[in-house]
């Protein structure tokens, strides 16, 4: 009985074998074609880490399209002087009429994607001030292998951690969005939504996976005077003059210790940004503990921490 149990067994633990290693070897079989997208504008005058927010996506893609726009320093040479025979540069004027909603920054996010090769698998989006890590670089490969020819999956959604005042703390209140869409698939009629924080199809949401990986966001990490003349400029993507003129002292230095909420970053930083993080020549200190709430606010943040559920989030996606 006993032998017979043994062959019995047997060809069910080949059989198990076999399957796992033919799904090894069939997922790495799996060719993708992938297309990464992005634009700039004023990136020297403004401190973008463009450079970085490139190099920290070509090892994941077989192209960059660059929108380029156009700008008063040398952004456009210095675009193409990044050493890569994968970007490809596309030189746009931006519509400067356009003072509402951020939706000049949608329309520039188009212009990449509709340049992208048309057979792309997936299109991965980074912003001028945002990088991935590479430590991602896997989970972002298998998750593009795995959902790549499952219709129903639209886009990779990702975890972000949004920098403030230097690169050691993150802002973690609820006015910054804690995940967001970053990897699209291609053909679908996918468009930048609003302020391009996101995408949409026809105004519909997207239906997501969410992956184990982050993208690291810069934009309020920068020099003072550079990060003011900065929120100078990307007002004017949103308001009138009338309103910067009231909201903003151009001849001053942006004061950080405004920030409502932060938290110490205990991560690694991608390595494209090690050089820049060496650069750094101003200070911010500021206690964790310190919290700059109303009684709601701070009740709210509470049950955030405690649960990691955020009451009322809301979700420029459909996770699926």
């Amino acid at each position: 009985m006993k032998q017979f149990e043994n062959l019995q067994m047997k060809p069910t633990i080949y059989q198990f074998i076999n399957v796992t290693i033919n799904l090894i070897l069939n997922f790495k079989k799996i060719t993708l074609f992938v297309s990464g997208f992005t634009f700039i504008r004023n990136a020297l005058k403004l401190d973008y880490p463009i450079k970085e927010a490139i190099l920290s996506i070509l090892p994941l893609c077989d192209e960059v399209l660059v929108a380029v726009g156009n700008s008063d320093d040398e952004t456009l040479t210095y675009i193409k002087n990044i050493a890569s025979d994968k970007i490809k540069i596309i030189e746009t004027v931006w519509d400067d009429t356009l003072r509402k909603g951020g939706v000049v920054l949608a329309l520039e996010t188009d212009k990449a994607l509709a340049a992208v090769n048309p057979e792309a698998d997936w299109c991965i989006y980074v912003q001028g001030d945002e990088c991935y890590h590479e430590k991602d670089y896997q989970v972002i490969k298998n998750a593009m292998k795995i959902w790549k020819d499952d219709n129903a999956v639209e886009g990779l959604l990702f975890n972000y951690n949004h920098f403030y005042g230097s690169y050691d703390y993150l802002a973690d209140s609820r006015r910054w969005y804690r995940k967001e869409i970053r990897i699209i698939k291609n053909n679908m009629g996918i468009k930048s939504w609003k302020d391009a924080q996101g995408f949409r199809i026809n105004g519909r949401k997207l239906k997501v996976k969410s992956i184990n990986a982050d993208i690291h966001h810069y934009g309020w990490v920068r020099p003072p005077e550079f990060m003011m003349a900065k929120n100078v400029e990307a007002s004017k993507y949103w308001h009138s003059d009338d309103y910067i003129q009231k909201k903003f002292d151009p001849q001053k230095d942006f004061d950080y210790s405004g920030i409502d909420s932060v938290k110490k970053f205990d991560g690694t930083h991608p390595s494209v940004m090690l050089e820049r993080i060496k650069r750094i020549n101003w200070k911010f200190d500021r206690d964790p503990e310190i919290k700059k709430f109303g009684f709601k606010k701070q009740v709210l943040h509470l049950i955030e921490e405690k649960t990691g559920w955020r009451i009322g989030e809301n979700k420029n996606y459909k996770g699926i």
